[in-house]
């Protein structure tokens, strides 16, 4: 019986020993590719050769891909768990032609594996063909067939012709495309999950457990044109792609993928840590949960590996759907304390052979996982306390769905993302009303989440060869002569004619460049290509495949092919550099101050300042932050110079510099190397990094360095903000002022400020303690007046109402007052008003939990009466005030109060 990575490593080999150059997976953050959210999909780093927007390195390749599909058409997340095969990260084994061997390659080799080095049994299996679709005329794929009969010892009865749906590949509506070929094995009947189905066959593509698909081979020869028809490529691509985990099923004789190798050890993991056994049964709530819990952490982990953290945006969000879906089948198995982070070490020691970076950063992973885990704890329980009594709502007004309204609720004040209100929903029998909850959800959405310019690029050049920019100018010089190679607009890209359209949005391509494309953190430069008879500024500069592409306006003239121009970038440029190169200081100073388990998440290169982000279980101290600072300045001190060397990959590793993971880099590399001399001495540097950014050539350039702000951008990450050059100049020019109005308005010498502010501090707080202390007798006449106002309460039902006037005290003490009222009644409904002085009324509401779950809010009712004395406020659903300008109307919105808690209880109960 094969492991599963013996299976793996058995599939990269066979395909070596067959000139296939291993490239590595690609992180599961898809590079360069906004049309993603994740790779779900081995072709996904190869997409830009397939498009014809760059030429691969190599003729073939092979990988194991690592894989997310959790959106989009894609999307496996609510099967999860439910079966023994829908996952939302797999490994997908994969070998790719660029334009050299096709079809009978591909279909021999296939067999090979499958037949003569896995070992599985000619007879067992079954292939696929394209059948042709009479709709847009395209033929069958009758090479494909007869290539099976020839290189195979597959049977014609076993060579099937299907349609576009099961057999034809497409990367879009437009673009590359082509016939597949899938082989599917035939499990036995017993494995036949429909056969008590009134009519049912088993069959190839039937839809039923007994045959499933173990390798999908694409044959990329059409390109889909705008008007639906197939034209021929001059080249011939192939993509494959098979699951290492249903191979990994079969070849271990398992009926389910989570009782391999792949799952088990971190299945038995969460069997100790619970409590609970694993039975591989189906339909078994227990089972279910350690299925999801099994799959979901190889989704958390790789894809936090891989420098994604929980959020409340785009991938982020996925992953914190993801994990608090794991969180609640955690309940399940009575997990109530955080327990998901535990298993990160066994992934690790597992899969941390094949995919080292999840063995390198395990305690980040683990860490990010613990702090999600324990924020959403907080809450969860009391979450699943307000659904349950949604769905006895729900119940009484006879319906089978959740209210909306109470759907987004959970989602707002509980962190419970929709799919996870759906599936306890279905667990009970119910739906959710989604139209509502999306309806609220507009609502509450400010303003949509902008196009990403580079993905609109892309998306009008489908099948477009760019021309390569030649950019090496960008580290000599900040202005050039160059010509004209093309322009884009919003309907593709023009090599041909002129272009006069006046402050129209457009992508200038020239033949050579001295803007540095945004990359790497930096931001692309911006300046002026001018010619004889116009001007076009220059607003950002981007990179699509090897074509550096100059976004901006055409301010005046016509824009000709081939005509000279001159290119000049802005000054702001050496500003960026200064930038650049002081964020490789500080990553050399954090590793320095707080160890190497410091790694870069990311960063922002500016003219203005620099942004830093970087692991860190937690906030550095104002005496860590100091010495990083004074390592930095000391570096700029010194004059140390700045050495550039391009050099083999390899090379490059081995000399010590330090690559971005995630990051995509060629067979060529360039190291940034501060402290050495020239590129012959790349060793000697105290600092060497891959990169592509733009650098002064000497530290003292920099000229000075300060840290103005650390902060938590997420679970287990840090952010450093920080200036240099005419950036810190401005910024202490500004605080120098503030130091000397401070000295003037406390009449003090400037090196005495500090003294005086500690002191009026001091005495502040002192007054404040006596206040405090002579305050507590109003504090008791309030507490003496709560109790009073709820002994004398009227009640709808089990509910009391107390609303009414307090004697004037500190809010703090009214909220206690409330706090007080809200516990001895169990369910109340509070709103106290307080007179503070003649131009000023003050209004605190409280709700019970009962009633919040009933629709009830404070803020409702506080947005609503807030007007009635000159004012407004809000708050949360427990617990909201609000202040007013006009007390003599106080009674007036008491009354008001008093009304809507009527007529909401009434309506209600």
């Amino acid at each position: 019986m094969f492991s599963s990575k013996e299976i793996r490593s058995r599939f990269i080999d066979f395909f070596k020993e067959r000139a296939h150059a291993f490239v590595p997976s690609a992180p599961v953050v898809p590079i360069g590719d906004e049309t993603l959210l994740f790779t779900n999909a081995g072709m996904n780093q190869f997409k830009d050769y397939f498009l014809g927007l760059k030429q691969a390195p190599w003729k073939r390749a092979a990988n194991s891909q690592k894989c997310i599909r959790v959106s989009g058409k894609h999307n496996d997340l609510e099967e999860v768990g439910l079966d023994t095969y829908h996952h939302t990260f797999f490994e997908m084994l994969g070998n790719w032609s660029f334009d050299d061997y096709f079809k009978a390659e591909a279909i021999a080799w296939a067999w090979e594996l499958l037949t003569g080095v896995y070992g599985i049994g000619p007879d067992r299996l079954w292939a696929t063909v394209f059948a042709g679709d009479p709709q847009d005329g395209s033929q069958p794929d009758q090479e494909a067939r007869e290539l099976w009969e020839k290189v195979t010892a597959l049977p014609a009865d076993r060579i099937l012709a299907c349609g576009r749906k099961d057999n034809f590949w497409e990367m879009g509506a437009t673009g590359p495309c082509g016939p597949c070929s899938e082989i599917h094995i035939d499990l036995g009947p017993d494995r036949c999950d429909r056969r008590n189905e009134p009519g049912h066959r088993c069959a190839v593509n039937a839809g039923c457990a007994r045959y499933i698909e173990l390798w999908n081979l694409v044959f990329i020869q059409f390109n889909r044109k705008p008007d639906g028809s197939l034209e021929r490529l001059e080249a011939n691509y192939v993509d494959t792609g098979a699951g290492l985990e249903r191979i990994s099923a079969v070849l271990q004789n398992k009926t389910s993928n989570y009782d391999t190798d792949l799952f088990m050890p971190v299945i038995q993991a969460i069997s100790e840590l619970t409590g609970h056994k694993y039975t591989s049964e189906l339909g078994n709530k227990t089972d279910n949960a350690f299925r999801v819990i099994a799959d979901h952490i190889r989704s958390l982990t790789f894809s936090i590996a891989d420098g994604v953290t929980p959020s409340n945006e785009g991938r982020g969000y996925v992953m914190r759907r993801i994990l608090r879906r794991a969180a609640r089948f955690g309940r399940v198995l009575d997990a109530h304390e955080p327990f998901l982070y535990k298993l990160v070490p066994v992934l690790a020691a597992e899969m941390g052979e094949a995919f080292p970076e999840i063995r390198q950063r395990a305690d980040f992973i683990a860490t990010v996982i613990e702090s999600e885990e324990a924020g959403f704890g907080r809450t969860l329980d009391r979450g699943l306390e307000i659904f349950s009594v949604a769905v006895e709502r729900a119940q009484k007004a006879g319906g089978n769905q959740i209210d909306g309204e109470d759907a987004f609720r959970l989602y707002d004040t509980y962190g419970f993302p929709l799919d996870l209100t759906q599936l306890l929903a279905r667990e009970r029998g119910f739906g959710v009303d989604v139209v509502l909850f999306e309806k609220l959800m507009d609502q509450q959405r400010r303003q949509a989440r902008a196009a990403q310019k580079t993905g609109t690029l892309k998306a009008s050049l489908s099948g477009v060869e760019l021309p390569t920019t030649e950019d090496s100018l960008k580290y000599q010089t900040d202005t050039c002569k160059a010509h004209v190679a093309g322009w884009i607009i919003s309907n593709g890209f023009f090599q041909s004619g002129y272009c006069s359209a006046l402050d129209a949005d457009m992508g200038l391509v020239l033949d050579r460049t001295c803007f540095y494309a945004e990359a790497g953190g930096q931001v692309g430069d911006v300046g002026m290509i001018t010619g004889p008879d116009f001007q076009f500024v220059v607003e950002g500069t981007e990179k699509i495949a090897d074509c550096v592409v100059h976004t901006g306006k055409l301010l005046q003239g016509a824009i000709r092919i081939g005509m000279e121009i001159t290119a000049t970038v802005d000054k702001n440029r050496q500003a960026s550099k200064k930038n650049h190169t002081a964020t490789h200081l500080l990553q050399w100073a954090l590793q320095q101050v707080l160890g190497d388990a410091v790694h870069q998440q990311g960063s922002l290169v500016c003219p203005d300042y620099l942004r830093f982000d970087f692991t860190c279980p937690r906030a550095l101290t104002p005496e860590e932050i100091g010495k990083v600072e004074q390592l930095v300045r000391d570096t700029i001190a010194r004059a140390e110079p700045v050495a550039c060397a391009v050099m083999p990959i390899e090379e490059a590793r081995h000399v010590g510099a330090m690559a971005l993971f995630g990051e995509k880099y060629g067979d060529q590399v360039r190291v940034i190397a501060v402290g050495a001399e020239d590129e012959s001495h790349v060793k000697d540097a105290f600092s060497r990094e891959f990169c592509g950014g733009t650098h002064v050539d000497n530290t003292a350039e920099i000229g000075g360095f300060k840290i103005v702000k650390e902060e938590s951008i997420s679970a287990g990450v840090r952010r450093i903000t920080a200036l240099t050059g005419q950036g810190l100049l401005d910024y202490l020019l500004v605080r120098g002022n503030v130091v000397d109005e401070l000295a003037a308005l406390l009449k003090t010498p400037a090196e005495q400020v500090l003294g005086r502010v500690q002191k009026l501090l001091e005495d502040n707080r002192k007054l404040t303690r006596d206040l405090k202390t002579a305050a507590q007798q109003g504090g008791s006449d309030a507490m003496s007046e709560a109790a009073g106002l709820f002994e004398s309460a009227g009640k709808i039902g089990n509910t009391a109402i107390v609303v009414g006037r307090l004697c004037a005290c500190p809010v703090e003490q009214a909220r206690q007052a409330m706090d007080m009222v809200k516990k001895k009644g169990k369910s109340a409904v509070v709103v106290f008003g307080m007179a503070e002085a003649d131009d000023k009324a003050m209004l605190l509401v409280g709700v019970t939990d009962d009633l919040v779950a009933k629709g009830l809010t404070a803020g409702d009712i506080v947005r609503t009466v807030a007007p009635i004395i000159g004012g407004g406020g809000g708050g949360r659903p427990q617990m909201a005030q609000a202040g007013g300008k006009d007390p003599k109307k106080l009674d007036d919105a008491l009354q008001k109060a008093r009304e809507i808690i009527e007529v909401k209880l009434t309506k209600s109960g």
